[in-house]
Order: C-alpha cells, then structure tokens, then sequence
C-alpha cells in the first residue's frame, strides 16, 4: 500500500514546488458532512462497515487504504450516489457537490468540443433549453484558464491526449463552483508534470475555502499537502490528523483488515 507510481504521480523533486496546505483545528471548525454508524454494500455484502465521522468545512482530506478497502463505495455514498445500508450520512444545509469518478465513462467518438463538455457543468443551472449568461461564459474561460487549455476550446474530446482529457474534467468540477468537491484517483492516469498542474489547482481550491476529499495511492504526497486522512479498510481504521493516521501500526492493521486476516 506503501508503493508510489512515479510515472503517475508527482515525483520526489516534483513536491517541493508547490505550495503545502495549511492544516485547520478540525475540533473548531463547521461540519459540512457527518456520518454517523454508515454501512455500504449490497447483496448481502459490506464494502464499508459503521464509519463514523466528520468532514469539516473548508478542509483538505485524503481517504487512502489499500486496494479492496472500500474508497469509491465511501465516495459514491458521500456524493449520494450510493445510499447508506445502515447509519445516517447528514449534510450541513443546501451543499453543492462537485464529483470527478475515476472512470469517466465518457464516448470519446462523440463529436463534442471541450468548451462544451466543460460547459455541461453548468447544467443544474442553465437546464436544457437556455443559453449560457455572459457571466456563465466567463465562468467556463475562467475554468479552462485554471488548467491551461484555453486555447484547446474548440477542440474535439476525441483528439485530446489522456492528461488533456483529465484536465478537461478538471475544468468541469472547477466550473460547478460547488462547496465540496470529491475527487476518485485525480492524479492516476496522467503523467509527472500534469499531476504536479493538478495538485496545485486542487491546492488552490482548498486555499479559496472549498472542502476537497480525495481518495489517493501515493502515501508521500498525502503526507506531503493533506493535512486530514481517513484511512480505510473496509472500516474506518483512523479519522484524523495525517501524520496520526498515517502510522505504521495502522497502516500495517489496514493491509491485515483488507486481507482478510483479523475479520
């Protein structure tokens, strides 16, 4: 579980160069997602067992475990594209949530440009018979902007390069503006120098006041920029503090746990 993907994730010299977030006291600070006792699973089998816990508002949060730990499934419940078995997961107020999946799904053979895809972000608000604002345009320039592909708007999906494409997606949650943004895997796919790009921009989103959770492999860059951890293994292991959860004793428990050995 240890093991960093050099070839997709930022590398050793590559850290240093951006900005480390600054931890919060999370014991003072607003919850804007709490679970309480959850569950997940189906068919009579449980991906997460009684997690409890909270996410606070403005917070910089990696959920890490090993392969089998039950990461997306505690994502998809946390988006609500999952329903809880058991337990209840509670949002403060009318929250908006930005969700990038680790499998985007997407057909690439399908003749649509990157402005618009980026643009399909806005459709909780615009619907699907008006025309984007003025400020919505800006909105979707502004995004593209953040992740250097400005210039790429009028260029088909399908020509992109697979770092492109991540920085499309990139560009789409960026243009939800939502209070909670969920990232599965953000960095996994793409190459050193686009994983440096968008680590920075998730930064950049933390520092403007958003809560960023994201399920992560690369131990080194969790300890590096994310101040909070949940540390999965089909339950919750440690909630808390980066350098806490991330011990060996724990880290040593989780592989155990997802292998079957204490269960």
């Amino acid at each position: 579980m240890e093991k960093n993907n050099t070839a997709s994730s930022p590398g050793h010299n590559s850290l240093p160069e951006l900005s480390r977030a600054q931890d919060f006291n999370s014991d003072h600070a607003q919850p804007i997602l709490s679970l309480q006792s959850v569950s997940l699973g189906w068919r009579g089998k449980w991906a997460v067992r009684d997690a409890t816990g909270v996410f606070s508002k403005g917070g910089l949060y990696a959920v890490v475990g090993p392969n089998g730990a039950g990461k997306s499934t505690f994502l998809n419940a946390l988006v609500g594209q999952l329903p809880p078995a058991q337990g209840q997961i509670e949002h403060a107020g009318d929250v908006r949530f930005a969700y990038l999946p680790q499998h985007h799904g997407l057909d690439l053979s399908f003749p649509m440009s990157v402005y618009d895809f980026v643009a399909l972000g806005l459709w909780s608000q615009v619907g699907a018979f008006r025309a984007l604002s003025s400020a919505q345009h800006t909105q979707v320039q502004q995004a593209l902007q953040q992740v250097g592909l400005l210039d790429f708007a009028g260029r088909l999906l399908g020509t992109l390069s697979g770092g492109q494409l991540q920085r499309v997606l990139f560009a789409r949650v960026a243009v939800q503006q939502a209070e909670v943004v969920l990232l599965d895997e953000p960095f996994s796919a793409v190459d050193e120098a686009t994983s440096v790009q968008l680590l920075d921009i998730v930064l950049q989103w933390h520092q403007r006041g958003k809560t960023v959770i994201a399920v992560l492999h690369d131990l080194e860059m969790v300890r590096a920029y994310f101040p909070q951890t949940v540390l999965l293994a089909g339950q919750v292991v440690e909630w808390g503090p980066t350098q806490q959860v991330l011990n060996e004793e724990n880290l040593h428990l989780a592989r155990h746990l997802c292998a079957g050995d204490f269960l």
